[in-house]
């Protein structure tokens, strides 16, 4: 069951908002999700905060200057996913600008596991590496860290990751969310770190004189990938981080973009030139996701660094090829989970945990996540790994904080949780096989304990009604080009409905014409069979619709209830 709730409006600071200026209805919007004043509004680069900030950056700039005037080898390890693949290219292509000798590395999921891993470093050690810069990752990697150090390579630590009770012991460690940093923005993707450690290289570089002309290279021109890695990691849009990707948006708009990005804008069916955030979460994302999930992210980092538009194209399709068996492979997936499920009375559970020995180690995450969309419930889905062990990927509800969960687990249960990690909405850990039964009871049980009632009902926040001469493709077309993600949610309206007609598309979405008063409206909800009542409350999103040129809008239903 489904709730559907109004966000509170300030009054006072939607009025301020307008009187500054503001579009009446985003006045109302950003009001809503905590906009004060329009001055927050402003997304030029001279807002960003100042890498001087950001604890361990200037120190960073030092070890990584002192590297490149000594003609020291710099290997970046690489986390994956989209935010570290993006993060190493960030990094791949502001060190060689400044004249570094750098490669990169990036492990296999399946084999080495997460982070800076002993065995990572022993992987390394082929490349003969001086330094080793980590990117999304490595504030847990303890035992990497003095791995390399052994080996007599220095490393420096780039992530955003909460750390656990023992840091690394590396040269320099940069992230927001290291004790001791009072960098005010804790919400920064890998991605965004590893950016403002080159912001802080180039400054280093400036002060020695390093550059003919005194600046040296655009780093702005790397802010599509910025963009990028901090929308597909799901990260929060606070102010820095809109600016980053409001910034990194306006360059795609212009066709002022890495060759890759474009050819995965392409393959994607998507237009640069009307990029948004739901493009880089939903459509660009997941094809550099598939490669870190089914293959090897390597390829993902080929696309991104390569400057040879022709090559971008063709790695470009084979990311889109493995994103459609990715799709095929989750397809089966959540067929197997569906039986599983039939036997978990959900409604009365604080938890789901899932296993089959068949599912993908790399897919077990998304799965994770639909069936926590589905019932309300914080999700594990585990895949088989090695020498008897599962692999679990877990995705969580608002009210259980799903690291400090698996946190509390582990002190119950010292010799249960072989390894774990992540944050508040996603975690993953690796248990025994045959310690599963074990683990979901306990973790039910800390679910239990940590999750209110109420917060196992799904609350859908909206806001509010939306009158009825916005519904216009003009509305659509404001709000499309607004900076809406994580934390700082698009815009969902609700209002009450009479249903003219309805019907299924392709058997799985419900086409509708809605009614209000004399005004008549398109609607469509997708992966919904079930038909709706003859009068409606509806919770939607505007959506433009394009088909043979033209453009319209519809109403794109997130929930119904009957009215």
């Amino acid at each position: 069951m489904t709730r559907i709730v109004t966000r509170p409006v300030p009054i006072r600071a939607a009025l301020m908002l307008e009187q500054a200026g503001v579009h009446p209805l985003l006045a109302r919007l950003y009001a809503a999700r905590g906009i004060k004043d329009k001055a927050e509004l402003d997304t030029g680069l001279a807002c960003l905060l100042p890498p001087d900030t950001l604890k361990g950056a200037g120190e960073a700039a030092t070890l990584l200057a002192d590297a490149i005037a000594a003609k020291k080898r710099i290997l970046i390890v690489a986390d994956y996913d989209c935010d570290g693949a993006t993060a190493c290219a960030v990094g791949l292509r502001a060190l060689r600008q400044f004249g570094a000798i750098v490669d990169y590395l990036v492990p296999n999921r399946f084999d080495t596991g997460y982070g800076l891993s002993p065995e990572v470093v022993r992987l390394a050690t082929p490349m003969k590496p001086d330094l080793i810069v980590t990117v999304d990752n490595g504030i847990a990697s303890v035992e990497g860290v003095a791995e390399a150090r052994r080996l007599g390579v220095a490393t420096l630590i780039t992530d955003h990751h909460l750390p656990g009770p023992e840091l690394p012991a590396a040269e320099v460690i940069v992230d927001p969310n290291q004790p001791g940093c009072g960098f005010p923005s804790k919400a920064m993707a890998g991605v965004g770190v590893m950016f403002y450690v080159m912001l802080a290289l180039r400054a280093e570089l400036r002060r020695r004189g390093a550059f003919t002309d005194g600046k040296g290279p655009k780093l702005a021109d790397l802010l599509d990938l910025v963009a990028l890695g901090t929308v597909a990691d799901v990260v929060p849009l606070d102010r820095n981080n809109r600016i980053l990707v409001a910034q990194g948006l306006a360059r795609m708009r212009e066709g002022r973009m890495q060759p890759g990005i474009k050819a995965l804008f392409a393959v994607a069916g998507r237009d640069p030139a009307r990029a948004a955030t739901f493009d880089l979460g939903f459509a660009i994302g997941p094809r550099l996701n598939a490669a870190g999930r089914l293959a090897d992210m390597a390829l993902g980092i080929e696309a991104l660094t390569t400057d040879d538009a022709a090559r971008a194209l063709n790695v470009a399709q084979q990311l889109d090829a493995i994103n459609r068996e990715r799709r095929a492979i989750e397809a089966d997936m959540r067929e197997a989970a569906n039986v599983l499920l039939d036997d978990l009375d959900a409604d009365n559970r604080a938890s789901l945990v899932l296993f089959d020995p068949d599912w993908h180690q790399g897919v077990v995450g998304i799965l994770a996540g639909r069936v926590k969309e589905r019932l309300h419930r914080p999700t594990f889905a585990f895949a088989r790994g090695n020498d008897g062990e599962i692999k679990g990927s877990g995705r969580s509800i608002p009210g259980l904080h799903l690291r400090d969960a698996l946190d509390l687990v582990a002190k119950q249960r010292p010799r249960l949780l072989r390894r774990f990690g992540g944050h508040a909405a996603a975690a993953g850990l690796t248990i025994a096989e045959d310690d599963l039964a074990e683990f979901e009871s306990v973790f039910e049980a800390v679910a239990h304990m940590l999750i209110a009632p109420e917060e196992l009902t799904h609350t859908l926040a909206t806001d509010g009604a939306l009158e009825a001469g916005y519904r216009g493709i003009d509305t659509a077309r404001l709000l499309a080009g607004e900076i809406w993600g994580q934390g700082f949610p698009a815009p969902i309206f609700s209002d009450v409905f009479e249903v003219d007609s309805q019907k299924l598309l392709k058997d799985k979405h419900l086409k509708l014409v809605l009614r209000q008063n004399k005004a008549r409206f398109e609607a469509i909800r997708f992966n919904c069979v079930e038909p709706a009542a003859s009068r409606i409350e509806a919770a939607y999103r505007l959506d433009i619709n394009e088909w043979n040129g033209t453009a319209s809008v519809q109403l794109l239903i997130e929930e119904f209830l009957s009215a």
